[in-house]
């Protein structure tokens, strides 16, 4: 099921179908049913109350020395996830800038620890940018009515906490998929007449579902990098940035 959800998906899209991402997700849940793969628990609920997490922090386990590692961890984590997400999401969109920055990163970028810290404090998994960002990008968002439009459809959700958990994961699986597919288009922008520039590329783009982790895949790249360009003796190409997210990353594998 999760193949022919793969093939519709894209499908729809080749033929350039409105919402085909959504659409082949819901098919596919549908094909589900007959086959006692896909359950319904009922359409809606009240959300769990926040009482038991809302503000519940252990203010002096915090401040202890030995959590300083932990902190690092989560912040290098953070840094190479939310950063690679955007580029990626930002020049599938077209919005990169035409020398590869991407506008505004700093204000992204506080929007996103800002709702790590608003997360944090009710007690929830860290809220973070995801790269399935990138099927509403495919949908056609490119503005902040798209982001305010997701904001509203995920607080309706916590009231349809039932409906959205029926659907699989062999009926969103393929929805990833297809955008791991949309994003390998950017390969096509390396430069494949220098190793020093696609080996590291390629060692990110594979690592990250070999380790299932988008910073580790990233740290990989850095590493590569900066060690190609000494091996090549162009170690000047590296700025001091890369040299420092190379360093740290060495230290965050040597103590995992």
């Amino acid at each position: 099921l999760a193949c022919l959800g793969f093939l519709l998906i894209a499908g729809l899209s080749v033929r350039r179908v409105p919402g085909a991402i959504v659409i082949g997700i819901l098919v596919t849940a549908a094909l589900g049913i007959p086959f006692g793969l896909t359950t319904f628990q009922g359409v809606v609920s009240l959300p769990p109350s926040l009482a038991p997490t809302f503000l519940q922090m252990d203010i002096g386990a915090a401040l202890e020395l030995g959590i300083a590692g932990i902190i690092f961890t989560f912040f290098l984590v953070d840094l190479l996830d939310n950063t690679g997400t955007l580029i990626a999401t930002t020049h599938r969109a077209g919005l990169m800038r035409p020398d590869g920055t991407v506008p505004n990163l700093g204000r992204a970028l506080v929007a996103d620890s800002g709702g790590a810290i608003l997360g944090a404090a009710l007690g929830t998994s860290t809220t973070v940018s995801y790269i399935e960002s990138a099927a509403g990008i495919q949908a056609g968002g490119r503005t902040g009515l798209t982001a305010l439009t997701v904001a509203a459809l995920f607080l309706l959700a916590l009231f349809l906490a039932p409906l959205a958990t029926a659907v699989p994961g062999f009926a969103t699986a393929p929805a990833l998929v297809f955008v791991a597919c949309l994003m390998a288009q950017a390969l096509r922008s390396l430069q494949w007449d220098d190793a020093t520039d696609y080996v590291p590329a390629v060692i990110t783009a594979l690592s990250m579902p070999f380790t299932f982790s988008i910073a580790t895949g990233i740290g990989l790249g850095f590493i590569t990098y900066a060690a190609l360009k000494v091996a090549a003796g162009r170690k000047q190409e590296v700025s001091g940035a890369v040299w420092l997210i190379a360093a740290l990353c060495v230290v965050k594998f040597a103590v995992q």
